[in-house]
């Protein structure tokens, strides 16, 4: 929760300096969104590589687990899209692009921002990603408060589908919690990271 605070106040900080026109000309370098990125990346591999039980979680791997992301990341693209219809004023590539960050909403934003700059200019491809941050922040507190809930008509499965990519991070103590089940926690982790991995590509296609 205070993370998340800490990134909406982020956000009006930015907001802020940018309408003044206050912004070091070092921030207004385009290539800072991708050096941002790829820090990001590093950071992410440099956690799991040091994760203790890494080599237990892989070796409990198996075939079956890949169909919980399967169905987390067909069904989020499959509301999204029906959410079209509702937010009509953006193109539906866009709409899903923001859908495609399951939770994960720096590196969304960062990517929809540096790849919409590139075909819709910096003005539209900021609001883009104002919009993915502010969306996916709201997924990952509506799993964070709600899992309980969401263990409790679907099971442990449910809510991790529902947490996105924070299955494996924030949302993972309150899912264990809600289940009592130990046993879900390397599927948990398994599910994160599937649909980290697959964050860049799908947001690449929709925003190409």
């Amino acid at each position: 929760m205070k993370d998340n605070l800490s990134l909406l106040f982020a956000l009006i900080v930015g907001i802020g300096v940018g309408a003044f026109d206050i912004a070091p000309e070092w921030l207004l370098n385009p290539s800072l969104p991708m050096i941002v990125l790829s820090a990001l990346i590093i950071q992410v591999g440099i956690g799991v590589g040091s994760m203790d039980n890494l080599g237990k979680m892989l070796r409990s791997i198996n075939l079956k687990m890949f169909l919980l992301p399967a169905c987390t990341i067909v069904g989020t693209l499959v509301f999204t899209a029906l959410a079209f219809f509702l937010f009509n004023t953006h193109e539906l590539s866009d709409i899903m692009a923001i859908g495609s960050g399951f939770g994960y909403y720096s590196l969304s934003s960062v990517l929809i921002a540096q790849l919409k700059t590139i075909t819709v200019g910096a003005t539209q491809a900021t609001q883009l990603a104002t919009i993915a941050l502010l969306t996916n922040v709201a997924r990952e507190l509506l799993s964070l408060f709600g899992c309980r809930f969401f263990t409790l008509k679907g099971g442990s499965l449910a809510a991790i589908s529902t947490a996105g990519i924070s299955s494996m991070d924030v949302c993972l103590p309150s899912i264990l919690n809600a289940s009592g089940d130990k046993r879900i926690i390397p599927v948990a982790i398994f599910h994160g990271l599937i649909l980290e991995v697959s964050i860049p590509m799908l947001i690449a296609l929709f925003c190409s």
